[in-house]
């Protein structure tokens, strides 16, 4: 802090905390949880750490990072942290021939998957809405396989066997239920007994 000049008041305003919960942490009387420590390493120009737990797996969870997650674990300081889970950034085109994680870009987030979990990069703009819920072409959504398809919930799916997966939105008029695009100008499709469901997003995150 001393060598980039940034002293504690604008650390504090940066964190949204009192000067005195700073000088607290950095005397050592204190210890912030872990995601403010995370906080803190990137608001002074580090990259946040990166933590792993031993939590019971799945099989093909070194691939998938499919597995039932606690939300928290205990550390060896006695203290309860929140837990962050990577999962692969996947093609479009190898969503059902996911190969070694290793191998694959990973992106963090706080939600556990019920399931086999992965992240998908959102193209085209059948999913761009002029207002309300829009998620642009670019925009990182998470996909959770272990949830129920229900209507509102936004789905990837397959409308008939071996066709290209695509993102919409299930909803349900009349009785019946269709894909529905965010984009109007875009048709809504029925939501057959042939429509394959690959999973439920869970969240979105633009990258710049």
């Amino acid at each position: 802090m001393r060598e980039i000049d940034f002293t504690q008041e604008k650390l504090a305003e940066r964190m949204g905390v009192t000067q005195g919960a700073v000088g607290h942490w950095l005397r050592a009387e204190r210890e912030p949880k872990l995601h403010m420590i995370n906080q803190i390493l990137v608001e002074v120009g580090f990259g946040p750490l990166q933590i792993g737990a031993a939590v019971q797996m799945r099989e093909n969870s070194a691939v998938y990072g499919d597995t039932v997650h606690p939300t928290a674990m205990t550390g060896a300081d006695g203290h309860t942290h929140e837990l962050y889970y990577c999962y692969p950034i996947v093609s479009w085109a190898l969503i059902d021939e996911l190969p070694v994680a290793t191998t694959w870009p990973r992106q963090s987030s706080d939600y556990a998957t019920q399931a086999r979990g992965f992240w998908l990069r959102v193209e085209g703009d059948a999913m761009t809405a002029p207002v309300g819920l829009s998620v642009p072409e670019g925009m990182l959504i998470l996909i959770d396989t272990g949830l129920a398809a229900e209507p509102g919930k936004l789905l990837i799916v397959r409308e008939a066997p071996n066709a290209v997966a695509i993102f919409r939105q299930l909803i349900e008029e009349g009785g019946q239920r269709y894909l529905k695009p965010l984009n109007p100008t875009y048709p809504k499709t029925l939501f057959t007994e042939q429509t394959q469901v690959l999973g439920v997003v869970v969240q979105a995150l633009m990258k710049f």
